[in-house]
């Protein structure tokens, strides 16, 4: 029996789940979506042949229902789809920060509800979903959750104690990496390369280097020591990152991100 899936607030991270579903084969006549703007809904209709449709109308006839709008907007969505949607029907929460009680206290009781948090990555099929289970969360809603999310890339699921500290390491993870980037490739132009080779080397490293760490099976440190001869150019480079102390500031800045996704779960939004 097929399954009807609405995406709400479809916007990037939406918009990269349902073409990854399509591409996994779900068939358009069981896909749905909302958007704020009309012409964001016909764009969609468009391009992936999916059904536009209220938030109402998607509560109503939709079997799994994906939350995709902004932590600070998810209560207003809640309200308008309480009255309206009954107890078997799944929620998926991709809303960072909000703890799955949040949901369960707005919508009928019983209803089951799972928390995901993914990357942008998606794009490109090769995000890292984060799932954990509500309450009335079961094993078969959490394999339904694993094969929506892994259309666009790999899941893991864990306890929901756990997805503020996720949140703060994957969920916020790939713009750690284009921070580095963007700053490896000024250093390049201060070496004196153009800007676009300088590029070209970082992005081409970074790729090798993540594709080693996940195939080798090594542990990064010895990846790192592998690179790292006696008296060498790496070993003074990497005393520098430490005299800077880069890896207290990256341990600061995750506990930071994940301070943030707890704010966002007790309502602060400054």
């Amino acid at each position: 029996m097929s399954q009807k899936v609405a995406v709400l607030g479809t916007g990037k991270i939406g918009e990269a789940l349902l073409s990854g579903m399509i591409r996994a084969g779900w068939a358009t006549a069981d896909l749905l979506v909302t958007a704020r703007r009309p012409e964001r809904a016909e764009e969609l209709r468009t391009r992936y042949g999916v059904t536009p449709v209220t938030n109402t109308e998607a509560a109503k006839t939709a079997d799994t229902l994906i939350l995709t709008v902004k932590p600070q907007d998810m209560g207003t969505l809640l309200d308008e789809l309480a009255p309206h949607v009954p107890a078997d029907r799944l929620i998926i929460s991709g809303a960072a920060g909000i703890p799955t009680s949040f949901f369960e206290e707005r919508l009928a009781a019983g209803t089951p509800v799972v928390r995901v948090m993914t990357n942008t990555p998606a794009l490109v099929d090769e995000a890292m979903s984060v799932i954990s289970a509500g309450s009335h969360a079961t094993e078969q809603h959490l394999a339904h959750a694993e094969e929506i999310f892994g259309a666009v890339g790999k899941t893991l699921r864990v306890p929901e104690t756990q997805q503020d500290a996720c949140t703060a390491l994957s969920g916020s993870g790939p713009a750690y990496f284009f921070y580095l980037v963007e700053a490896m490739t000024d250093a390049g132009i201060l070496l004196g390369l153009p800007r676009d080779k300088a590029h070209d080397l970082i992005v081409q490293s970074a790729i090798g280097a993540a594709v080693m760490l996940r195939d080798s099976g090594e542990h990064p440190v010895k990846l790192r020591e592998n690179v790292t001869s006696p008296a060498g150019t790496t070993i003074n480079a990497i005393r520098e990152l430490e005299n800077h102390g880069v890896r207290a500031a990256l341990i600061a800045a995750l506990e930071a991100a994940r301070d943030r996704s707890r704010e966002l779960a007790s309502g602060k939004k400054d």
